[in-house]
């Protein structure tokens, strides 16, 4: 039996470009690429996303300019992640 290999997808996170597997959450990108880490809190502590289904609103982060649920949004080519993480004076999520 032949087996195709599997997509791929570009996308942008916090700056940088990555390639995953198509058809992951945005969280598990963040979790490849970004320690997990999907937003500071206001104490400026790393959180990331905890329930995985979207209740918890811990995965929240701008794909494409809009706040979105990472666990709740499948990567797409060209998407651009930013978490709010950098240390480069962003704000916070």
């Amino acid at each position: 039996m032949n087996h195709a290999p599997p997509r791929r997808t570009s996308l942008e996170i916090n700056g940088a470009r990555h390639e995953v597997s198509s058809g992951i959450t945005v969280a598990a990108a963040l979790s490849l690429f970004a320690h997990g880490i999907t937003r500071l809190s206001v104490q400026a502590e790393p959180r990331g996303a905890f329930c995985g289904m979207g209740i918890c609103q811990e995965c929240r982060v701008l794909i494409d300019g809009q706040l979105r649920l990472a666990c709740q949004t499948l990567c797409e080519s060209d998407m651009v992640v930013s978490t709010g993480t950098q240390t480069h004076g962003e704000s916070n999520q």
